[in-house]
């Protein structure tokens, strides 16, 4: 049982993160965590959702402190379980928590957020000081079959062909295959697959827009898929859902354009349109599908809405990568 001022942080490994990058790699950062007089402890995780019972476990049991060692991934499923303990259930926040991350995941996007280094030394610097920050995070209704379900996320979702790209390259990395290029590949090497299902969005309750998509996301912060800026105007603290929707585009618009995506440019392009809001109203006349955090879920109808402000962060600056544009 710890109490909530203890300064002990309970590592949550997932040894699978990085395509089994974290098996090879924990030793090294325990020793590093050793030797930098870190006061810790650490739990395993055995396979897909089980970060998301020992969080919701260990926050029942007083810890208060909670280092993910892992991707992105990882920490949606540590979320999840923090989010599901009653007393943070109930407030819609977080108290007294505090998530850090030492990334060894193949995309670490969140990390790129808010300069978490990807050198686990300098990282666990990080952790030491416990600089923090309160961002906002997201939470999103969809269907599983026939079943109603819900997921928070702290970083970006996806939809339609952003959605299809993490799927194939979540399977590829359940075989223990591929890398950080990996997600790149399959942008590409899915264009011939992927059909346009025609949408209709709302916005705070607006009508926003209805035609074929192409792919879209919605974002706390404003990278994914290994660096990529499909929302980059997107703030963690301001309250709001950021929104960047294509309509239908041809797979050589795509290619041609795809250095856009890391650059935050593709938001300038015409088939693009952007939108901020608290509540995010989706419906497909097909099953458009989704991914949060990169983790691949169920499908249409969705409805997105913001919850400010409820989770405490470690952070490497006083404020988090803000839009440039």
């Amino acid at each position: 049982m710890q109490t909530e001022s203890s300064e002990k942080w309970l590592m949550i490994v997932n040894p699978n993160a990085g395509v089994k990058k974290g098996t090879r790699d924990w030793p090294k950062i325990q020793r590093l965590l050793v030797a930098e007089k870190v006061d810790f402890d650490f739990r395993l995780t055995t396979g897909r959702g089980h970060a998301t019972g020992i969080a919701a476990e260990s926050i029942a049991n007083g810890w208060r402190n909670i280092c993910v060692v892992g991707g992105d991934g990882t920490l949606n499923e540590v979320l999840n379980g923090v989010m599901s303990y009653p007393e943070a259930s109930a407030s819609g926040s977080t108290p007294n928590v505090t998530l850090a991350m030492i990334p060894v995941g193949t995309g670490n996007d969140w990390c790129r957020m808010f300069d978490i280094p990807f050198d686990y030394l300098k990282a666990i610097y990080i952790l030491k000081q416990k600089k923090t920050f309160i961002q906002d995070a997201g939470k999103v209704t969809y269907y599983q079959k026939e079943v109603r379900m819900q997921r928070w996320f702290m970083n970006v979702a996806g939809m339609g062909y952003d959605a299809l790209v993490a799927k194939k390259t979540n399977m590829i990395k359940e075989k223990g295959l591929g890398g950080p290029l990996t997600y790149m590949y399959f942008v590409f090497a899915s264009l011939f697959q992927y059909k346009f299902i025609e949408a209709v969005v709302e916005v705070d309750g607006k009508p926003a827009y209805k035609g074929d998509i192409f792919s879209m996301n919605v974002g706390i912060c404003k990278y994914n898929g290994g660096g990529m800026m499909q929302v980059p105007y997107a703030i963690p603290d301001d309250g709001l859902l950021d929104v960047t929707l294509i309509k239908r585009a041809s797979k050589w618009v795509v290619v041609r354009y795809a250095r856009k995506l890391f650059d935050g440019s593709l938001v300038n392009l015409p088939m693009v349109e952007t939108y901020k809001g608290e509540n995010i109203r989706i419906r497909s006349t097909g099953k458009v599908f989704l991914e949060t955090d990169g983790e691949s879920l169920g499908h249409t109808p969705f409805t997105f809405e913001i919850v400010p402000r409820c989770i405490r962060v470690v952070t490497g600056s006083s404020q988090p990568n803000l839009p440039t544009l």
